[in-house]
């Protein structure tokens, strides 16, 4: 919904209930008013109760662009942003010349933009339920090719020794990448130890 209409006995609970149904912040929302409340015979005859309209003043998508901008516009790099929309997530994908710093470190300062992103996005929009999904230059999609390598690699030195080896510290959405592309081989096992940001895939026999 991008506006609700709702009544209330005063104008702060017809604005609150606009709110909440709009799954919005009140600084994001465009407030009218269309009665004020009054009181009438004895306080109950001829009463009226206070009614509004609320818009929503950004959506979402117009919110990242936004956020996305601002951090591109501080940090002095020029990049366009790209957004998909699905039914269980927002992609936004960053592409241009100089928008490689923002990936960091095998990653980490793109996990860390991610997670800045999705806890400022569902405290403007309460209802939201997608995740937000950041990426830079398709590094994800490159870093998951390799991630999908390594972890075959090190399966078949597990199953020819029949020791365990530990991978390097990743992030959550990296372990997912190596448990699924080992998920099938029947003598192989995977599980995570450690805590972040400094948790761990195992490989190990089954």
């Amino acid at each position: 919904m991008k506006d609700y209409e709702a009544t209330g006995r005063t104008l702060d609970e017809a604005i609150d209930k606009a709110i909440t149904a709009l799954g919005i912040r009140k600084e994001n929302a465009e407030i009218k008013i269309i009665d004020e409340p009054a009181q009438g015979l004895l306080g109950i005859i001829g009463s009226k109760e206070a009614r509004v309209m609320v818009k929503v003043k950004e959506n979402p998508v117009d919110y990242i662009v936004k956020y996305m901008d601002t951090i591109l516009h501080i940090m002095d790099i020029e990049g366009e942003i790209n957004i998909r929309e699905d039914d269980e997530k927002l992609d936004v994908m960053i592409l241009g010349q100089d928008v490689g710093v923002l990936i960091g470190r095998r990653g980490r300062t793109l996990s860390e933009i991610q997670y800045l992103l999705n806890v400022t996005v569902r405290r403007q929009f309460n209802s939201l339920n997608k995740m937000v999904v950041l990426d830079i230059e398709n590094y994800r999609s490159r870093r998951e090719k390799t991630l999908t390598q390594l972890a075959k690699n090190v399966a078949r030195k597990v199953s020819q020794d029949g020791k365990e080896q530990t991978l390097e510290p990743m992030t959550p959405q990296e372990r997912r990448v190596i448990h699924i592309a080992l998920q099938d081989y029947p003598d192989i096992m995977t599980y995570s130890k450690g805590q972040e940001p400094h948790r761990k895939v195992v490989v190990a026999p089954r």
